[in-house]
């Protein structure tokens, strides 16, 4: 899968961790304890492959706010899609990014996820880095965005460090998605058209 990192989403990301360092040991235990649970999904002997992705998206979504990522990509278009295209988008937008995930974790899974140190960017928005660690040393690190929000951790966004390159799932679609919008005159329809065959190119590497 080919990934570009536009000098937007490089900055995007640099700001969102070039912050002072704190110790937030509820944050950090939150995301070990759920980052776990996510990779051992991926790891159940007793599941075969369409049981370990519905298990695996089922944590995903509890540990993940899929909308509150997938309104970020599309920005001020949020508030101009119908209801009813805005509730297309979501969904088409969550099949994408459990794919996306499912597909980069899927070669880490049942490896141990250790919490390095986090970065507190306010009270409530917190960036946890950990690292998964592997046999072969070949280790991924991984950083998660969570919020606290009315007492509950939800994480908002997910960095993954593929190929050399930091990548924040939300940053990097964002670009690409506005980019299309501005040229279709937010057309929800061709989003959605693009997203679903992203999605089956993921479907199809995963079969291959």
């Amino acid at each position: 899968m080919k990934r570009l990192v536009t000098p937007a989403i490089a900055l995007a990301a640099l700001t969102a961790l070039a912050l002072p360092a704190a110790a937030d040991a509820k944050t950090e235990a939150y995301v070990q304890k759920n980052a776990s649970e996510v990779l051992a999904s991926l790891n159940d002997p007793s599941l075969n492959a369409d049981e370990r992705t519905k298990k695996f998206n089922a944590y995903m979504d509890e540990f993940t706010d899929m909308k509150a990522v997938a309104n970020f990509a599309i920005g001020k278009y949020a508030r101009r899609f119908t209801e009813a295209e805005l509730a297309d988008y979501q969904k088409v937008f969550r099949e994408y990014a459990l794919a996306v995930y499912e597909n980069e974790l899927d070669a880490y899974r049942g490896e141990a996820v250790v919490v390095k140190d986090s970065v507190d960017r306010s009270d409530t928005d917190s960036i946890v880095n950990t690292v998964i660690r592997r046999d072969d040393g070949k280790d991924m690190d991984v950083r998660w965005r969570v919020l606290l929000r009315k007492g509950q951790y939800q994480v908002v966004d997910v960095a993954l460090n593929l190929d050399g390159n930091l990548i924040w799932l939300g940053i990097e679609q964002r670009a690409q998605f506005l980019a299309l919008l501005d040229r279709t005159n937010g057309s929800a329809q061709a989003l959605i058209d693009k997203i679903q065959g992203m999605t089956q190119k993921l479907e199809n590497e995963k079969r291959t």
